[in-house]
């Protein structure tokens, strides 16, 4: 059995995989706080919950934004497995072409979804991952990674004009009742959803423009489960896509 971990800002995925298939996937907060002890504690109760015991796991990779966790969840696998986890970052082969200024500055996730995203659909690619913050990424038809935008997150807009807006409330995120809004909160939800599904739809046919060509589009993250829907521009959706990509560069680099 293998574990892949995708760790961001807001939310740590994980996923079990046998015999290249992914059996298991769990959910939890990000807590920068914890320590490895309490993670392995943690990690270890939500495995065997589904039926997984730890020491089964023969191997696994970590993918994270919160630099301050790479270690710390590195060392709590080793403590809960045995094993020595893999990380992405320098060093860990992804046959990856960056075109980017600097290569050094993408970050993991978007260097997983792209490796992800190439094995599985045809490029020119336009990669979207719905977390913290929204991102874009851009392969061209070679398979080369062009760059792409980072785009303040769903949530964090949402919350961000309800703090600064004496009137607005704190609104859960959710379908919308109607495109036209009629009361505050709908309004709130309406702009949400509808104004997030269609930034992505531009987005796609401007990528599309600017690369002379059609494109693929991805979608992936957290928050896109709910917006996905709303797109009107055959938005391939892939809820897993990250511990896909997770589970290709483990395999990638281990015998």
């Amino acid at each position: 059995m293998i574990l892949t971990i995708d760790i961001g800002n807001t939310n740590t995925v994980l996923g079990c995989w046998k015999g290249d298939k992914l059996c298991i996937t769990l959910r939890m907060h990000t807590d920068r706080d914890r320590t490895a002890d309490e993670y392995s504690l943690l990690i270890g109760g939500l495995l065997r919950d589904r039926g997984a015991e730890p020491r089964e796991i023969s191997g696994g990779i970590l993918s994270s934004v919160v630099p301050e966790l790479r270690k710390v969840i590195k060392d709590a696998m080793a403590l809960l497995t045995g094993r020595t986890f893999l990380c992405v970052g320098a060093g860990l082969k992804t046959g990856l072409d960056i075109r980017m200024d600097n290569p050094a500055q993408l970050g993991a996730d978007l260097v997983v979804d792209a490796v992800a995203a190439l094995a599985k659909y045809k490029p020119p690619l336009v990669i979207f991952d719905m977390g913290t913050a929204t991102t874009m990424s851009v392969i061209d038809e070679n398979g080369a990674y062009r760059g792409g935008m980072i785009i303040p997150g769903l949530r964090l807009s949402v919350d961000a004009l309800s703090a600064r807006a004496a009137q607005l409330p704190y609104i859960h995120l959710g379908p919308p009742e109607r495109f036209i809004g009629s009361n505050t909160i709908d309004c709130m939800q309406s702009g949400a959803v509808y104004g997030s599904a269609l930034m992505i739809d531009g987005l796609i046919a401007r990528t599309a423009q600017e690369l002379g060509r059609p494109v693929t589009a991805v979608a992936t993250g957290g928050l896109m489960a709910l917006i996905h829907e709303y797109c009107r521009s055959g938005l391939h959706y892939d809820e897993n896509l990250m511990l896909e990509g997770l589970y290709i560069l483990y395999k990638k680099n281990t015998k």
